[in-house]
């Protein structure tokens, strides 16, 4: 069945070169988009089940929430714990920009020490292990021409920070002209959730309340990189397809003579259909096996270029491989069908004369 394959070599070169191309570029953007969001995700959700930002600011990078509410939650029942951080992004040292991430002490613990210890002084700061390569293992770096000492080197597992800089709060406040981005707190218990909203809505009619899980659910930049993401990934893998398509009809017009033999032993219409269609979806599952391992060793590739700062990162899940896989198959067969079925409906005589 599958000898057509090897005998239009060529041909069936293209389509799988077209099929990897296709599928490879559908899990690079999307799971590059998806680790943006995952990163920023897992930042927030990191000992934090509820998350107050400014009332009526869609960006936390614009959010301006007063530190002073900290000390009015703190001794609300089910609070175990209220941090602060600030998120910006500037130039630092020789690099043009990088993410900056003002945070209250008691975050700091989050951060896994490398080497040296946690910023004691509003000039100190602590730097991730990309960012320390980069920049050569700086004892000195300038934040908007600010000198702060390097006191330690931090390993982090979203990329975010990693290829960033930590620094007290109050210095980051200094800076960005806020008193934080966002507050996050932690619960003794997760159910108690509504009845600390409740509270804090008590208290300040200025922020808003959420759990972390429905503010980033709901988050607009995300929505925004999502259905980016997915447009781009979704044109990249309809044209590449579409170039099947095209090759599959040239391969099924060279193959009339072929069908018209079979048409005349006897061989049914439907049998010669089912047996194109599975020759291209054993095309389209070598390509898909081609694209995964291409797009693993490629996002792995990427994630560790310190050129990137760990900004790019992604993961390739099994609920998108199997989208990307029944898609690959479900256009295959269509592409396949349509010039099979119609070369099928000739005559065979005719079919035989043409491919002569």
């Amino acid at each position: 069945m599958f000898k057509s394959l090897l005998y239009y070599r060529y041909k069936t070169a293209l389509i799988l070169l077209s099929a990897v191309t296709a599928i490879t570029s559908i899990f690079m953007i999307t799971s590059l988009s998806g680790g943006i969001v995952s990163m920023y995700s897992n930042m927030l959700k990191t000992d934090g089940d509820i998350i107050l930002t400014q009332k009526g600011v869609a960006d936390t990078f614009f959010s301006d929430v007063n530190r002073t509410l900290m000390d009015k939650i703190k001794p609300i029942k089910g609070v175990k714990e209220v941090s602060a951080v600030i998120v910006g992004a500037g130039a630092i040292g020789t690099l043009p920009i990088a993410g900056i991430y003002g945070v209250s002490t008691n975050r700091y613990p989050l951060y896994h020490l490398t080497y040296g210890n946690y910023p004691k002084k509003c000039s100190e700061v602590m730097i991730g292990e990309k960012i320390n390569s980069i920049l050569g293992e700086p004892k000195q770096i300038k934040i908007f021409n600010k000198p702060f000492n390097v006191t330690g080197v931090f390993k982090s597992k979203i990329g975010f920070e990693n290829g960033g800089v930590v620094i007290p709060i109050e210095s980051a406040s200094a800076i960005f002209h806020k008193s934080s981005s966002f507050l996050l707190l932690s619960l003794d218990n997760l159910e108690q959730s509504t009845e600390v909203i409740s509270s804090i809505k008590t208290i300040s009619n200025q922020v808003d309340v959420k759990k972390t899980t429905d503010f980033i659910d709901n988050y607009n930049q995300f929505k925004i990189i999502k259905v980016s993401g997915a447009v781009i990934a979704s044109i990249s893998f309809f044209m590449g397809f579409l170039a099947i398509v095209s090759i599959m009809s040239i391969v099924i017009n060279d193959r009339r003579y072929e069908f018209g033999i079979q048409r005349a032993m006897g061989i049914s219409k439907v049998k010669i259909i089912l047996s194109v269609m599975m020759e291209v979806v054993t095309l389209i599952l070598i390509a898909f096996i081609l694209a995964y391992i291409i797009s693993y060793y490629l996002l792995e590739f990427l994630e560790h270029i310190d050129k990137f700062q760990g900004y790019l990162s992604g993961e390739i899940d099994l609920y998108l491989a199997l989208i990307v896989l029944g898609g690959s198959i479900v256009m295959s067969i269509v592409g396949a069908f349509i010039p099979a079925f119609i070369a099928s409906k000739v005559d065979p005589i005719i079919l035989i004369n043409q491919g002569e």
